[in-house]
This record gives structure tokens, C-alpha cells and sequence, in this order.
């Protein structure tokens, strides 16, 4: 299983971005599984951003993206994106995206068992 991340950039505060996350891998089948973005800046732990249940019915965002942020997901594509918008300096950090398998959104790292490579999002005060 692999998880692309993409979309990153360097923005300023208030403008908007849109990450994109492709999955592939023979057995796996995406539709089947819970998708996050995770984000961790430098000198701070990982931190949970949003989730989005496997039919993309469900969403889920942290309270510090929440109104700001929107995770969605295409499986017919196998993509899950994250779109961003008034963005502060403090959103800058690595993105992360992720796949946990079963029902029910998580927020917590260890609940996903695959990973992205992660893209960079700076933004600009």
C-alpha cells in the first residue's frame, strides 16, 4: 500500500490550498478504509487535522482547523483531499495523510496503518 501526499506549498496567511493524497496497492482497497491528515510542525508531536469515514459521509476536524479546513475523499479515484483556507502561520508543518482500516473516525496516529511521505505547507505571516 502506498499513500501519495501532494499540494504543498508556501502561501500567505488567509490564502487557501488544496492537498491531494492517491492511494494505491494491489490488495487494497480504498473504499474500505477510515482516511486522516495528520500535521506535525517542527519541534512538536504529530497532531491529528481531520478524518473521513469510508463512503465520505462522516467528517471530522480538529478544533483548530474546524471552519476552516475540509477533508473529502474520492474513491472512485482512490483520492482524499484536504482543502485549506484562511491559513495562519501557525498551520505551517509537515501534512501527513493516512489510511486505518474498520469503521468508526479516529483521531489518534497509532489508529492508522499507513502512511504518506508527507508534504510541506508554510505559510507566510
Amino acid at each position: 500500500v502506498q499513500l501519495q501526499a501532494s499540494g504543498g506549498g508556501l502561501v500567505q496567511a488567509g490564502g487557501s490550498l488544496r492537498l491531494s493524497c492517491v492511494a494505491s496497492g494491489r490488495t487494497f482497497t480504498f473504499g474500505r478504509y477510515i482516511m486522516g491528515w495528520f500535521r506535525q510542525a517542527p519541534g512538536k508531536e504529530r497532531e491529528f487535522v481531520a478524518a473521513i469515514s469510508m463512503a465520505g459521509s462522516t467528517t471530522y476536524h480538529a478544533d483548530s482547523v474546524k471552519g476552516r479546513f475540509t477533508i473529502s475523499r474520492d474513491n472512485a479515484k482512490n483520492m482524499m483531499y484536504l482543502q485549506m483556507n484562511s491559513l495562519k502561520p501557525e498551520d505551517t508543518a509537515v501534512y501527513y495523510c493516512s489510511a486505518g482500516p474498520g469503521a468508526g473516525l479516529r483521531t489518534t496516529s497509532s489508529s492508522y496503518d499507513y502512511w504518506g511521505q508527507g508534504t510541506l505547507v508554510t505559510v507566510s505571516s
